[in-house]
């Protein structure tokens, strides 16, 4: 036998080779919260639409979506700079714009989705919040010239409704371009992000609207300055329409949700061997009790039931299929995230085996 040489390799040493995170919480409520602004943007947005034509201007949740959308989106951001290396240097992304990035898109996304909402949390500011109306009277008089001009109005909600709808398709489009993960490697995920997103919309305006009709009739120690959010526009509660609206268009969501996510299990189901495989962590894998009792069942089946119910009046009106649906549209968004890391490339060899 020939003498025996012996070496050893380095370049598994994290010292050598840099180290790959994996994601962790912070993205799945990064992009839940996301989705659920962009829900909220659209169907704000379309409020805003229909006061500009001369529908009921004291729909309440033309003023108090973008309010709450403020509010998610600093929570988003604050995950998203969480799980950032170095967050001190997110501001190298705006010194360039790269057409050719998802990651390039998103953050100049994000900078016209906060400048939107913010204007349009001022449209009716002698409702929503008179005493800063009165504190500042240029911020007043900003949002009267918002108002009186319906073009204007209308203008502010398209621009909510195409930037609301950039935000849920980028949230899909963020994942769906990493094509080393196949159960993201999907064109049908940012559609179903997006209408997701629509549905957590309008369950966060559906809770947000029975938190209102709670306390209507107290008395509060400040008149005028409790938190607009809690307020409602005017001396009296919101109309039991606005409830049924609501419960309506989230039903539509439910189940166009349902009808998109059977496509993406189709779409991984016949793809490829690694298609297939990363199928399986959702149906039959270690993901599947979270995948059939957290998003299908809790997250749509239920809630779209109880919906019915409730509209069909074999249920009492309740809050509760809202906080479902909210819990599924995260649940959603951690699963793909988790079992989407767990996918992996399958070779034509080891499937044949």
């Amino acid at each position: 036998m020939g003498d025996m040489m012996e070496f050893s390799s380095t370049r598994h040493n994290p010292l050598v080779d840099p180290h790959v995170g994996v994601w962790s919480w912070e993205i799945p409520v990064y992009l839940f919260l996301g989705g659920v602004v962009a829900g909220l943007m659209i169907l704000g947005g379309r409020a805003l639409v229909r006061a500009a034509r001369g529908d009921d201007s004291r729909t309440f949740h033309s003023w108090q979506a973008p309010l709450l959308g403020v509010l998610l989106m600093n929570a988003g951001m604050l995950a998203l700079l969480l799980d950032l290396t170095y967050p001190i240097q997110v501001w190298r992304l705006y010194t360039t714009f790269q057409p050719a990035s998802p990651m390039s898109w998103g953050a100049w996304v994000l900078i016209l989705v906060y400048g939107v909402l913010l204007v349009s949390s001022v449209v009716r500011l002698h409702e929503a919040w008179p005493w800063i109306g009165q504190a500042l009277p240029a911020l007043q008089r900003w949002s009267d010239a918002l108002t009186v001009v319906p073009a204007r109005q209308a203008a502010l909600g398209w621009a909510n409704m195409v930037l609301g709808a950039a935000l849920g398709i980028y949230t899909g489009i963020l994942l769906n371009t990493m094509v080393a993960r196949p159960l993201w490697n999907s064109a049908i995920v940012a559609p179903l992000f997006l209408v997701s997103g629509l549905s957590t919309g309008a369950a966060a305006l559906h809770v947000l609207e029975s938190i209102q009709r709670r306390l209507a009739g107290l008395r509060w120690p400040a008149p005028g300055r409790l938190p607009a959010l809690l307020q409602q526009v005017g001396p009296n509660p919101p109309a039991h329409g606005a409830s049924t609206s609501l419960v309506r268009i989230d039903q539509a969501f439910l189940g166009a949700e349902l009808v998109i996510l059977s496509l993406v299990i189709i779409d991984l189901s016949t793809g490829s061997i690694s298609k297939g495989e990363a199928a399986s962590l959702l149906l039959s894998g270690r993901y599947a009790w979270v995948f059939w009792v957290g998003v299908i069942t809790l997250g749509l089946v239920v809630p779209l039931v109880w919906q019915t119910a409730m509209l069909a009046r074999r249920s009492a009106n309740s809050v509760l299929p809202a906080l479902l649906v909210l819990a599924g549209g995260y649940t959603l968004r951690w699963i793909v995230v988790n079992a989407g890391q767990a996918s992996a490339f399958v070779s034509t060899a080891a499937g044949a085996r």
